[in-house]
């Protein structure tokens, strides 16, 4: 399969810092969060395409299908793919330390991954980073507005982001490539990819794009959302809100 040129450089742990005067919410039972990287084009993506699928019905997990685009080149372009998510996953890469990224690949909480060698691996690794799961802080959302409150915050900040998924199965019908002829069926696939902005510690609040309900393609914008609170350096999830 195909892969991207390592990174040079692996980025610190995350260390956790308290700021002034800051507050923790208690520990609010947030799902873990489990994305998959994967193609349309990868025949060795469809059992992991179908793990997914599963774990996007517990209520324990969001379970979130970010479609890459370096696979493209095989014969087949994934209907679903954009570059933001192929960069998603090479920031992993480096936060991981891994030499190179693949397909299938799922990353837990951001803190650990698995490719298709392991797929029974999963259930374990989805429970140990619910145990491993600290106090996050607060956050709401009203009339267009996302308020994050108070909280310490590891070293290096906190990226905020907005993704925006397909709640209903999304089917496309590959028509060249390894997996001519067959149906891929993605869970829970992104459609956005926001960087909301950075938090460090204060209350802060955040605007949220405005969408008109359709796209000039005609697509469907009746979408969920998600919002992730992740360690820049470590790419660790710290909080999620669902929406």
């Amino acid at each position: 399969m195909p892969r991207l040129a390592p990174l040079s450089a692996l980025l610190a742990a995350c260390v956790l810092t308290a700021s002034s005067g800051a507050a923790f919410a208690k520990a609010d039972h947030r799902p873990v969060v489990v994305e998959l990287f994967t193609s349309q084009g990868c025949t060795a993506c469809l059992t992991t395409n179908a793990l997914v699928a599963d774990l996007a019905e517990r209520r324990d997990v969001l379970a979130l299908t970010f479609p890459v685009d370096y696979w493209d080149y095989l014969g087949w372009k994934d209907t679903f793919a954009k570059p933001e998510f192929s960069a998603r996953q090479r920031a992993y890469q480096k936060a991981l330390g891994l030499r190179d990224v693949y397909t299938p690949q799922l990353v837990i909480d951001g803190a650990a991954q698995m490719g298709r060698t392991a797929p029974d691996k999963a259930p374990e690794m989805i429970k140990a980073a619910a145990k491993d799961h600290g106090p996050s802080p607060a956050m709401t959302i009203e009339k267009g507005q996302l308020t994050i409150g108070p909280g310490r915050f590891p070293a290096g900040g906190v990226d905020v982001w907005l993704v925006r998924y397909a709640g209903q199965p999304q089917e496309t019908v590959v028509k060249d490539g390894e997996n001519r002829g067959i149906t891929v069926v993605y869970r829970n696939v992104a459609k956005d990819l926001i960087h909301l902005g950075g938090w460090s510690g204060q209350m802060r609040r955040y605007a949220l794009p405005q969408t008109d309900g359709k796209k000039a393609d005609g697509e469907d914008r009746d979408l969920k959302s998600a919002i992730l609170l992740q360690a820049k350096e470590s790419g660790r999830i710290l909080g999620v809100l669902k929406r």
